[in-house]
């Protein structure tokens, strides 16, 4: 196992399960804006929260591999079901470096801003599963009430665009109903798709409640650790993302533009 040495030059390796954890890359962009970013979205075998847990770490595991390729400073694992499950085995894969998960960041902000001690969490079917935010919050603080909810169906109506549609209306207030009387005052969105909803979500809780983007909470973790680490990167310009995916669908430009508001630049196709 040869060591190399990381260097503030060295890029931020960021991974999911497809395009979601794109608003993790956005997140990233818009706080360290002269980072460079090596992005690698597993689109061959999405979805990840609705497997098993089994799988789910062995993907994170080839995930991560893929990353260490390139010598990242820190991994992010943009993928909510990958943090709620496999990031000890990110962790192990990436050896002395630091990875963050999208799970605790999220729980943390959540925490911190919560003056009712309620929280909601929407999320995946693995991720709600896992009860993984609730056992973040609580160990946080033990007095917040978490009340979880799958919301399978917002995937497909974000990589749809259909962030202001009547159906995903409907949808979402058929989701959303479940937090009628629990008077939570935070709401995390448990999933990297989600912040493409999030006005069509806010609208639908009301405007009382505290919408937590788990890719902004990563975010700025990232940017404290490396602060702390003095490892920021210094270089003037805003390099593009590397962008690395184990699948090209039909979908991919559309969806990157999106999730980035820009059109999609060189992509690597890697196999996994």
């Amino acid at each position: 196992m040869h060591h190399h040495k990381n260097t503030p030059e060295s890029p931020i390796g960021i991974f999911d399960s497809g395009v979601g954890g794109l608003t993790v890359v956005r997140a990233i962009q818009a706080i360290l804006p002269s980072e460079r970013i090596i992005y690698f979205g597993d689109t061959a075998r999405v979805p990840y929260g609705s497997k098993s847990q089994v799988t789910i770490r062995k993907y994170a595991q080839e995930d991560t591999a893929i990353l260490m390729r390139y010598q990242p400073k820190m991994i992010i694992v943009a993928c909510n079901t990958v943090s709620a499950l496999a990031l000890d085995v990110v962790r192990k894969a990436g050896g002395s470096i630091p990875a963050l998960g999208v799970l605790e960041a999220g729980a943390e902000l959540a925490v911190s801003v919560s003056r009712q001690k309620r929280i909601g969490v929407i999320g995946t079917q693995a991720t709600v599963c896992s009860n993984a935010y609730a056992c973040a919050i609580n160990e946080l603080d033990p007095d917040i009430e978490v009340h979880s909810k799958a919301c399978p169906l917002f995937v497909p109506l974000a990589e749809e665009g259909f962030t202001d549609h009547p159906a995903a209306r409907l949808i979402a207030g058929e989701y959303l109903r479940e937090f009628d009387g629990h008077e939570i005052d935070t709401l995390v969105l448990g999933c990297t798709h989600y912040p493409i909803l999030r006005g069509m979500i806010g609208q639908t809780v009301g405007p009382g409640i505290r919408i937590i983007d788990s890719a902004e909470a990563v975010a700025r973790r990232a940017k404290e650790l490396l602060a702390e680490t003095g490892m920021l990167g210094m270089s003037g310009e805003t390099p593009r993302p590397h962008l690395l995916v184990s699948d090209l669908p039909q979908k991919f430009g559309m969806l990157y533009r999106l999730f980035m508001g820009s059109d999609v630049p060189d992509v690597e196709l890697v196999d996994v």
